[in-house]
């Protein structure tokens, strides 16, 4: 068999194209990171104004509130407690988030492969490859993961297919190149029933096979038949919302894995190319939760990636002890999250009705 010489360009030592060196045909990708004058400098951002924190707490009236809705969700729960209930005292126990959003953009690259079906070839002879952060490249929405792949300029090229030696067949897996296959009605025998001659291979034992159509060989898979292969350079950009996440453990007693289903109310946002540390908060732990993630993300992703955009939350997650008198008894529930959800542990009141 005479092998098909590839009327597209040759291809080129794929370890030989300029700020690519390195580059892997696996799915790990060659990691660029940015180049130096691309990274930020906080020290051209503009401090922010300190916030003059005003902590809220929940009032009596929303406590009761917040009280009665819950008895009401409870078919077997008398709403007298909490419609009649009087209060003593009103512990706020609040629970203090603190979120650092980094933004990054990283760029790899991978040797990809597919059948060539005789589209141009944007090859070597056409120019240099740009190097991978020379690409541009429009950001989609910040603070979103996102992907996207593109064919780097000028480094395709086009090789005959190794794997059915630019001949685009393969053998057939099913019949191995016999064209055809045992009969599944007779299994192979010829007849059935009794002396019977076989209806669907008419007593030959084979049919023709089905999926090779009886031609022995079918398509490859690698070249998708075309016995042809283009080679090129992907640029993979990635765009990844790195998130620290700090909670202060009071230890209230609160079982805190309720906090998960319940939002907070924001107390501070800071967006900027790179944020600065939180300093006045009044407490301590967030101040040192700032410090620590701020430093923690500069370090993990400042080499490696470029940060475009930097955002910290302060939320307040309320957590209200309620402490309250009825029908001459001490009773206590909590009132929790931005919803004003309640926890109670012993209800003064239940009808006492068995659901069947």
């Amino acid at each position: 068999m005479t092998t098909e010489v590839p009327s597209a360009p040759p291809a080129f030592d794929v370890n030989n194209v300029s700020g690519y060196e390195g580059t892997t045909v696996g799915d790990a990708g060659k990691n660029f990171p940015p180049p130096p004058d691309s990274l930020p400098y906080r020290e051209s951002e503009p401090r922010p104004a300190q916030t003059n924190w005003n902590i809220p707490a929940i009032s009596e009236d929303e406590a009761k509130e917040a009280f009665i809705e819950y008895a009401a969700s409870k078919c077997c729960y008398s709403k007298a407690p909490a419609r009649d209930l009087m209060f003593q005292d009103l512990l706020a126990l609040n629970t203090y988030r603190y979120y650092l959003e980094t933004f990054t953009e990283s760029r790899s690259s991978l040797w990809k492969t597919i059948p060539y079906r005789g589209e141009p070839v944007d090859s070597a002879m056409y120019g240099a490859a740009p190097s991978p952060w020379d690409m541009r490249v429009e950001v989609p929405e910040i603070f979103k993961d996102n992907i996207i792949r593109i064919k780097v300029p000028h480094t395709s090229t086009v090789k005959g297919c190794p794997i059915c030696g630019c001949s685009g067949r393969r053998p057939c897996t099913q019949c191995h190149c016999l064209t055809r296959k045992q009969c599944w009605v007779c299994n192979g025998t010829g007849s059935q029933f009794t002396n019977q001659k076989c209806s669907s291979c008419s007593g030959s034992g084979t049919t023709m096979c089905n999926v090779c159509s009886g031609l022995g060989t079918t398509a490859c898979t690698d070249c998708g038949g075309t016995g042809k292969l283009l080679t090129y350079i992907e640029l993979q950009v990635e765009w990844k919302n790195n998130i620290f996440e700090y909670v202060v453990d009071e230890r209230t007693g609160f079982p805190t894995e309720l906090f998960k289903a319940v939002k907070g109310k924001k107390l501070f946002v800071d967006e900027q190319y790179l944020v600065h540390p939180v300093v006045s908060f009044p407490i301590s732990a967030i101040n040192q939760a700032s410090r620590n993630a701020i430093e923690q993300h500069q370090a993990q992703f400042g080499a490696t990636a470029r940060i475009l955009r930097q955002k910290q939350t302060i939320e307040l997650v309320f957590l209200t002890k309620v402490e309250y008198e009825w029908n001459r008894k001490s009773y206590s529930y909590y009132v929790y999250g931005n919803e004003h959800k309640v926890y109670v542990e012993n209800y003064p009141k239940k009808c006492g009705c068995t659901i069947i």
